[in-house]
């Protein structure tokens, strides 16, 4: 008896509906519009201003991703230091509390033309200069409002043609980009407008973290009004752009 996995022609079936996704993906992701990689390199500039403000103000507290967070948390636990780690559990609660209001406002977390992006965007401006008035009044409050306007952020738009995708960090973008490499090291299609997305969602985390770093030195926590004052910008031309488009 001839298993299947022994037929002729096995393998190259078996491998076939890979290769159909594939194709499928790289055929949608060439549609989709231009401003889809500005706005990328926009929001991923945000983040990387106001984790460079974290890292230097909050502490020495990174804002927009949690898994650094995470694992002082665990340490100050193991060490008894029960302030510390409830300020750092506060951290982790206002990024949960900003994805789910995201998911509360979005149907699903895959980008579609129409959806009311605008209205997460405004509220991320306002709960970035919400952090201002408090961490300028000595509140930690602030670290868990601007954390929440990351967690929102982050959440806005997960999937992009069927890759997860972030915005306020990166080691999933650089992993992706090396299983990318890797199977394209092993013949198999490479997606390149796909791999174009990350690293502009690499640089633009770069260059936020560069501007972050001076607007800080200049502004002190001040300097979360521009990304801020970047976040109502974005929601503006996206609400011009779907009135535009009638979208909705």
């Amino acid at each position: 008896m001839v298993k299947w996995s022994d037929a002729p022609g096995a393998e190259r079936d078996r491998n076939q509906p890979d290769r159909q996704i594939t194709t499928q993906g790289i055929a949608l992701i060439s549609k989709l519009p231009r401003w889809v990689e500005y706005g990328a390199f926009v929001l991923a500039f945000t983040a990387g201003s106001v984790n460079a403000v974290g890292l230097l103000g909050f502490e020495h507290q990174a804002i927009s991703h949690l898994s650094g967070t995470a694992t002082l948390l665990g340490t100050g636990l193991a060490h008894g230091s029960l302030t510390h780690s409830l300020h750092l559990a506060g951290i982790l609660i206002g990024f949960l509390a900003g994805a789910a209001l995201s998911g509360l406002l979005l149907p699903s977390s895959s980008l579609r033309l129409g959806r009311h992006y605008e209205t997460l965007l405004a509220i991320e401006g306002v709960l970035l200069l919400a952090a201002i008035h408090f961490l300028e009044n000595g509140d930690y409050i602030g670290h868990y409002v601007a954390s929440m306007a990351c967690g929102l952020q982050n959440a806005l738009v997960t999937t992009y043609s069927g890759a997860v995708v972030r915005t306020t960090h990166l080691t999933g973008i650089v992993t992706d980009l090396g299983l990318m490499l890797g199977s394209a090291i092993r013949g198999r299609a490479f997606d390149r407008r796909k791999a174009l997305l990350f690293l502009i969602i690499v640089s633009g985390f770069l260059a936020g973290g560069v501007i972050g770093a001076w607007l800080f030195a200049w502004l002190h926590f001040a300097a979360l009004a521009i990304p801020a004052g970047i976040s109502f910008l974005l929601a503006l031309a996206y609400r011009l752009y779907r009135s535009r488009r009638h979208l909705g």
